[in-house]
């Protein structure tokens, strides 16, 4: 303290407060004759026997630098504002309080008594290590931080505990456990060295000894034992049973889904829970408290008998179906394939949406694992059966169209029940697409094909409830007629050829001419007439070959003139004459 300071403190104070009695110290009440004896007013301790020693005080005044304390000294003692001062700036100290304090001198320059509160506070933590050690009983601190070889602990004094006393198992990242507050039991300790040993794990071990009597009594029993809840995470939270904590799973907390730990507990709750198992080799602790209560699937089968109707709120939606809580702690499951007759369900929320109440079947019910299968299609009559009474292949039906793809078209035969009409079927004609014929919500006629209950199709044919346009073309002509026909379409090996009524019938390239043609376009030209010759026929594979040799009126001509037998006509002799007499000229 500067003497600024201390001009301060004494003009708050005055000089040295005497320890002396008011007593009237005259003449006439002393006997001058004997010795004059102090003690008989003040009783002050020798100094040497005072120093470096613990005493307690109260606080007399606090000042801006100093805190004046009296412990029954001549004068008052003197400590820095600072050692009463919060890392907040906050002054932790007021006149009136009673402290201890560390002696360290008598007296100063300006006769005051040298005090020291974090000296005090330092011997008092050194006493009680000490005596933590002599009795083995456990001391608390607070983790500080990770050293060389374990961790700092500050139990008012630092103290070291070795990284593999740190807990029963190995600890992976000591930093983990920086800032926790714990019990541990002394193993060693030496003041003149400053030297602190501690282990948390020694403390656990002890703590689990004792109470694992405790926890055997009370799985075997099945009584509750109560708890304080220490941590929560995501799937679960860990209940301190006094020393030794145990892991409360979400799924054994309620009968009713639970989302997160969160929705049911804090930090610091006191518990009652079950010991469901207890390892004692590894010293892990499983908990319940679900089973607290009855569980709700002792008479399931009873209350939810199969086949019965029910009515539940949808509480969450997978790719695969919908769950239904039908009571607090039971649900079932609508499984995709159970919600339609007739529709494929790719999502189960196109039908139903989480809060959703809902009527639903029970089909099956799996006591032991606690499933319940639900069906929601069942509450409705199945078309199919329907169908199956009502219709045979063969039969031709009116409907609308309901879906137009490449492949075909959807034809609706009964409310949420439609057929396919492939592209084949939808005409006698050669189509590209089924959008040249048709659109949704045009009402066509079509015949049943085909019939699968298995797997829930229905075959349709528009083509097979109009005239076949190739039978007709069949029985009116006959192989080597020439007739009309348009190119439709031009490929690489020939030409697709319009022969009426959507009868088609194919020209290949060596058939265009007599020469060689390498490209039928040469020839041909899209949208144009040309006669052709019926080469072939093939009524059951609905099969037209055509060509275009011997329809010219030349080529008609010769093929009149040759008799087909292998003799020569009259102008071939005459041809060959004239080629003959030729090479004679030559």
């Amino acid at each position: 303290m500067n003497s600024d300071n201390k001009k301060d403190t004494k003009e708050v104070f005055g000089k040295k407060h005497s320890m002396i009695p008011p007593t009237d110290l005259t003449s006439d009440n002393i006997d001058s004759s004997e010795p004059f004896d102090m003690s008989q007013f003040v009783d002050v301790p020798a100094a040497d026997s005072m120093e470096h020693q613990l005493l307690r005080g109260k606080v007399v005044a606090v000042t801006g630098t100093d805190v004046l304390v009296d412990v029954g000294l001549k004068s008052e003692g003197i400590i820095p504002l600072e050692e009463f001062t919060t890392p907040r700036g906050d002054i932790s100290v007021k006149p009136g309080d009673e402290i201890e304090v560390f002696l360290e001198k008598m007296e100063d320059a300006n006769g005051y008594v040298v005090l020291s509160k974090v000296k005090a506070q330092k011997m008092k933590a050194w006493e009680d290590v000490e005596v933590a050690f002599k009795e083995n009983r456990p001391i608390r601190g607070v983790i500080l931080d990770r050293v060389k070889g374990g961790l700092a602990v500050d139990v008012g004094v630092k103290a070291f505990l070795p990284g593999s006393l740190a807990d029963i198992q190995p600890v992976r990242n000591l930093r983990a456990l920086r800032g926790q507050e714990a019990d541990f039991k002394v193993i060693k300790v030496n003041r003149k060295r400053g030297n602190i040993v501690l282990s948390r794990k020694a403390y656990l071990e002890e703590m689990m000894t004792g109470h694992r009597e405790k926890l055997i009594s009370a799985r075997d029993s099945k009584q509750p034992i109560k708890g304080k809840v220490k941590n929560i995470t995501n799937f679960g939270v860990f209940v301190d049973l006094g020393g030794i904590d145990g892991l409360l799973h979400v799924t054994d907390m309620s009968w009713k889904r639970i989302s997160h730990p969160s929705e049911l507990f804090k930090v610091g709750d006191e518990i009652e829970v079950l010991v469901l198992d207890y390892d004692e080799e590894n010293n892990k602790l499983q908990l319940g408290m679900k089973q607290l209560e009855p569980s709700p699937w002792e008479n399931i089968d009873e209350k939810y008998p199969p086949g019965s109707r029910v009515r539940g709120k949808v509480i969450s939606l997978t790719n695969y179906g919908a769950f239904v809580e039908l009571e607090p702690g039971v649900e079932g499951m609508i499984h995709v394939s159970e919600m339609s007759w007739t529709k494929k369900i790719k999502n189960p929320s196109s039908l139903v949406n989480v809060g959703d109440e809902v009527e639903v079947a029970v089909l099956q019910i799996d006591k032991e694992n606690k499933r319940i299968s639900l069906g929601l299609k069942q509450i409705e009559e199945d078309p199919w059966e329907t169908i199956k009474e009502n219709l045979e292949e063969g039969d031709v039906i009116q409907g609308t169209v309901k879906n137009i793809t490449e492949f075909g078209i959807f034809v609706e035969v009964l409310p949420d029940v439609d057929g396919l009409v492939h592209i084949s079927d939808l005409s006698w004609k050669r189509v590209a697409h089924p959008s040249e014929l048709f659109k949704k919500g045009d009402v066509v006629e079509a015949k049943i094909t085909n019939l699968d209950f298995v797997n829930k199709r229905i075959s349709l044919s528009i083509k097979d409830t109009l005239p076949d346009i190739w039978e007709e073309f069949f029985d009116k002509h006959k192989q080597y007629d020439i007739v009309e026909g348009t190119v439709a379409k031009i490929v690489d090996f020939g030409a697709f050829v319009d022969l009426g009524n959507g009868v088609e019938g194919l020209v290949h390239i060596s058939e265009l001419s007599e020469e060689h043609i390498e490209d039928p376009s040469s020839v041909l030209e899209v949208g144009k007439t040309y006669p052709f010759k019926l080469i072939k026929l093939e009524r059951a594979e609905k099969r037209i070959g055509l060509s275009m040799k011997g329809t010219t009126e030349k080529e008609k001509e010769e093929e009149k003139g040759s008799t087909g037998d292998g003799r020569v006509s009259l102008g071939e002799i005459f041809d060959l004459s004239h080629f003959q007499k030729k090479g004679e000229d030559k």
